[in-house]
């Protein structure tokens, strides 16, 4: 039986009164103590988990220095915090026991753009790709370039000094920061810009704050008096030293100081930076990029500085292993064709040369280039066997993504060991990088481990993630070792362990950097900022009278919780458990199909990340009570009476069960997850296994017995199809429905039925013995239509009209018998009912499909789901048959097909979320599909419609589901004409008609109006 879990993980009583006195103070932003809510910010994109007391989302300035004055008192001086932006960290850099500020839901606004001097302001909050979409129109963009740019936030960025692909040309975040605001320890503001020396005397003259006065001064002096230390100290790299830059906290000539300097970099350690004034980079009028393939990862790499000579503006590596995830990867489909294959060849390693500026600039540099691997490849040297030039500006920008996607797919190596972040951004001088490298895989190959490589050579920084298992002790120990061994490697070539990433827990490096004497200074300026240690403590440098760091590379790991859950449930529950924390579920983007139900909450909590990380504690939590999942999963619901006494008493008993339900139920059960994410998480399937065990204790509400119902039912209901939608679309009915069952806009069954518009027509009436008589030669010119419950009942006039085009084409169409699907049950979690659906049909489909006849469905979720749940859940039973989606089968049949003469006819296609992060190749296929009817047909890249089956169609969903329609369906619809609108989704064109006004057509229906002409 599924017991009530507890998690025993109770506030401390002292946070408890903080946070009651903060909601009676005039702080207006969110304060979450949800234990769902601290799993969530527990972990970032690193190896290690610190739960925080609680998260705070402030809405303004005025916010933070509200909670942090209140926390000045005696009564609170125990209390820390710690900014938080995308939480994209590969070394815990934001994580904390304390409170976490997240600035990414409120403060993320783009405050001012100067576009006639080249700045702008805005809150620590944005995201880096969303101020570009911004600053795009203006002809500029913010240049330091990120693998996580469409998650990181600015905010971040300025506190770890990030860089990242160009960093030659473009620099460190720093380089670009022309001025901060910021929230002091005391709840006061200080803003930093730069100051002329001859200021500094005055105190008055640098700061109206006497704090900032009291640290203007302090640091200036010391960073003065200890410049010839710091010059000598710190390495030569163009990734400078982060955490604190004394160095670069006075120019050159010392006739200029600016404070942000200490603060870029700084990892919230010393004040909470809420807004920044960036300078801002010229979009280049031409750009190029090489792509050069090696026979080996040691050529590309030796190779580069060659490239960097060739005055590049980016050079960026990556390596055999991979390549090869990225081939397996939805990613792939974009680039195949920009990174062909050397025939006799194997590519194990690429460089990726980007050259951008003026056009007679780009066009002499790429020249010089090509003419000087054109005779390398004549001669055989450097190891290189090809390169392919691009200078298509979305071409390039695919490459890019896949090169971005690199830190995400490692999590997608199979096995146990997977490639992990934590001596992963090293940086040493470039000349000296092939070298370096050589030793650094050297140290790995001694432990047998297997690695993957990627990054700038063009700077010297290579992200080396070693495979690790963090479930394995030993495994965790080998993790300190190898870490103590890279810190001593990177110094060996006067290098940084931490060269574009932050310190985060790595802290305990720093003496043998910076020395005693300056590592003395760094402990005295964080006195000074935070001299109780309280903004997020434990990092980079403690004041030296509160004692040693209290975190570094042993700190706890997320391993150290997994490995408490046993190996067969793991097993069991591989989505859940292969998270890596990569966030690329927190894209920002409103047109990405990725994760609607983050994108509309702004919650974390309801994102693929967050609800991977509350199931592997509800596993744990179950082993904790000896409960075996397993065999849970196989268990009997309780009786009737139980299970309405545990559902009235759930107000009462927490159980932590419910707020994992809580997460999992705004899914929407879309999948975008399982194609977008690197490591291919499924929420929906796991969503539903634990659907399946949580409504054994509790009763399952009425709307989820009407969804899983709704295939069984929908022949009994078309039998009568003008009764049943008078029954069901009146007023009161819809009045009673929406009450009594939640559920709302219930579309009308199709009248006439399919049935009725093909009565006498050759393709109803299927008989397995006819058709099995046919001869073997004459089976190719029939086509076998599967029905889906949605079109079939609620739109069977696009199912005549898909068998009139099979007509059209010179084809026979046979209808096929309808058989329940199930992936209704299956998203509802009735998998026991989904297993019998599913093998059900299964049998039936292998019957058929020994026909060697063409099978095809309409709906792209349905025919997506013979493919993948069906394997999921029936394994070998499933058998081989196949059923293809419409444009598979049409782009095989209009081969055979002469072209028809092109026409005055434009279409605009709309995917459907499961079918275009599944087959993100499908909108090409319509494409060349359009253009042999003689048509053009151009796709738009969209977020989800809203509605997702019958997400949309439940009341508690409706407001979710109207506010994702109108980010990016409404406007994009509004500026084009009706009748050139496809959706090839059903419940999509649903979404369309319910809140655009008008019905879409389906792709199919075009094509027949097409073959007509």
């Amino acid at each position: 039986m599924l017991p009530l879990l507890s998690h025993q993980q109770t506030l401390e009583p002292v946070y408890l009164a903080y946070l009651d006195a903060l909601e009676q103070s005039e702080y207006s932003g969110d304060i979450d103590k949800r234990y769902s809510a601290r799993l969530v910010q527990a972990t970032d994109n690193s190896v290690y988990q610190f739960l925080p007391q609680a998260v705070l989302y402030p809405k303004n300035q005025q916010d933070i220095q509200i909670a942090l004055t209140l926390a000045a008192s005696d009564a609170f001086r125990s209390v820390t915090f710690s900014a938080r932006g995308g939480g994209t960290g590969t070394n815990g850099q934001s994580l904390t026991h304390g409170l976490i500020l997240d600035v990414s839901r409120y403060m993320n606004r783009v405050l001012e753009v100067n576009a006639e001097q080249g700045w702008v302001r805005v809150e620590a909050g944005v995201v880096k790709d969303a101020l570009n979409d911004v600053l795009r129109p203006h002809g500029f963009f913010f240049s330091p370039d990120l693998s996580t740019s469409n998650r990181a936030t600015i905010g971040g960025m300025i506190n770890t000094d990030a860089s990242g692909a160009g960093s030659l040309v473009y620099g460190k975040t720093s380089d670009h920061v022309l001025a901060l605001r910021s929230v002091l320890i005391d709840g006061s503001v200080l803003d930093t810009h730069p100051l002329d020396a001859g200021l500094l005397c005055n105190p008055d003259n640098v700061s109206d704050n006497p704090l900032g006065q009291k640290l203007i001064s302090a640091v200036a002096a010391v960073c003065r008096e200890k410049r010839t230390q710091i010059e000598n100290q710190f390495p030569k790299l163009n990734r400078f030293l982060t955490g604190y830059d004394l160095k670069h906290v006075w120019n050159d000539s010392l006739t200029q100081f600016d404070l942000s300097r200490i603060l870029t970099g700084s990892e919230g350690t010393l004040a909470v930076i809420t807004e920044a004034k960036l300078n801002l980079t010229p979009l280049p009028t031409e750009r190029a990029m090489v792509n050069i393939k090696y026979d080996s990862f040691q050529s590309a790499l030796r190779h580069a500085p060659s490239l960097v000579a060739a005055r590049a503006t980016v050079v960026e590596t990556v390596d055999s292993k991979v390549l090869n995830l990225a081939r397996e990867d939805i990613v792939w489909h974009s680039v195949s064709d920009l990174i062909q294959e050397v025939p006799g060849k194997v590519i194990d390693g690429l460089n990726m040369v980007e050259f951008a500026g003026d056009t007679v600039e780009v066009e002499q540099k790429l020249a010089s280039l090509e003419a000087v691997l054109t005779e390398q490849i004549s001669k055989g040297e450097c190891g290189v066997l090809g390169y392919q030039v691009t200078q298509d500006k979305p071409s390039i920008e695919k490459i890019y993504g896949m090169r971005k996607k690199a830190v995400g797919l490692l999590g997608a190596t199979k096995g146990r060991r997977k490639p992990i972040a934590f001596a992963e951004d090293t940086a040493v001088p470039p000349e000296k990088l092939a070298d370096y490298i050589m030793e650094f895989r050297a140290v790995l190959d001694g432990h047998n481990l297997q690695y993957g490589m990627f990054g700038h050579v063009d700077a010297g920084v290579l992200h080396v993630r070693p495979a690790l298992d963090m479930c394995d002790v030993e495994d965790e120990k080998l993790l300190r070792v190898i870490s103590d061994q890279v810190a001593a490697l990177t110094l060996k070539y006067g290098g940084l362990m931490w060269g574009e990433h932050g310190k985060g827990v790595r802290g305990e490096y720093g003496p043998a950097v910076f020395g005693d004497e300056l590592y003395g200074v760094l402990q005295d300026i964080k006195g000074l900022f935070d001299p109780d240690n309280r903004l997020n403590p434990g990092k980079l440098v403690a004041p030296k009278q509160t004692g040693s760091l209290y975190y570094d590379v042993d700190s706890v790991k997320r391993g150290k919780f997994d490995r408490q859950i046993p190996i067969e449930v793991r097993d069991a529950f591989p989505d859940v458990m292969n998270c890596n924390g990569n966030g690329l579920c927190f894209n920002y983007s409103s047109y990405s199909p990725m994760c609607p139900s983050f994108k509309v909450t702004g919650d974390r909590v309801q994102s693929p990340k967050g609800r991977a990380g509350l199931m592997r504690e509800w596993l744990r939590l179950l082993e904790a009570e000896g409960v075996d999942v397993n065999a849970l999963a196989k268990a009997k619901p309780l009786g009737l009476l139980q299970r309405v006494q545990n559902t009235l008493n759930a107000q009462r008993d927490y159980d932590y069960s419910h707020e994992v339900m809580e997460s999992l139920k705004g899914c929407l059960a879309c999948k975008a997850c399982s194609g977008q994410c690197p490591v291919k998480v499924d929420v929906p399937k796991f969503r539903a296994q634990f659907f399946n065990i949580y409504y054994q204790r509790y009763l399952r509400p009425a709307k989820d017995y009407l969804v899983a119902g709704i295939e069984d039912s929908l022949p009994l209901m078309a039998a009568a199809p003008r009764l049943t939608n008078f029954a069901a679309q009146n007023p009161l009915s819809q009045w009673v429905i929406k009450k009594a069952i939640g559920y709302v806009d219930a579309p009308a069954l199709s009248v006439p039925t399919l049935k009725q518009r093909l009565d006498g027509h050759a393709s109803r009436g299927y008989d397995l013995a006819a058709l099995q008589a046919i001869p073997e030669e004459a089976r190719s010119q029939f086509v076998l239509v599967v029905q889906d419950p949605f079109n079939s009942f609620y739109d069977s006039g696009l199912v005549l009209r898909f068998i009139q085009l099979i007509e059209k084409l010179g084809l026979k169409p046979v209808l096929l018998p309808y058989k329940p699907n199930g992936k209704p049950t299956h998203i509802k979690g009735f998998l026991d009912k989904f297993a019998k659906t599913a093998q059900s049909s299964a049998d039936f489909l292998n019957q058929v499909h020994k026909l060697g006849m063409p099978m095809v469905g309409i709906d792209p979720a349905l025919v997506l789901c013979y493919r993948d749940e069906y394997r999921e859940v029936l394994g070998a039973n499933r058998g081989h048959f196949e059923v293809k989606l419409a444009n598979e089968w049409l782009l095989n049949v209009i081969k055979d097909l002469p072209a028809k003469a092109p026409q005055d006819k434009q279409y605009t296609w709309f995917s459907h979320c499961t079918e275009s992060t599944a087959k993100p190749n499908t909108a090409n296929e319509w494409t060349k599909i359009f253009a042999h009817f003689g048509a053009k047909l151009s796709a738009v890249n969209l977020g989800c419609c809203g509605m997702a089956g019958t997400y949309g169609h439940e009341a508690e969903n409706l407001e979710r589901s109207k506010a994702l329609f109108e980010m990016s369906w409404q406007q994009t619809l509004a500026k084009i004409e009706q009748p050139q609108v496809l959706v090839s989704g059903y419940s999509c064109r649903t979404q369309v008609k319910r809140f655009a006004g008008y019905k879409p057509k389906h792709p199919l229906e075009a094509l027949l109006e097409l073959a007509n002409i």
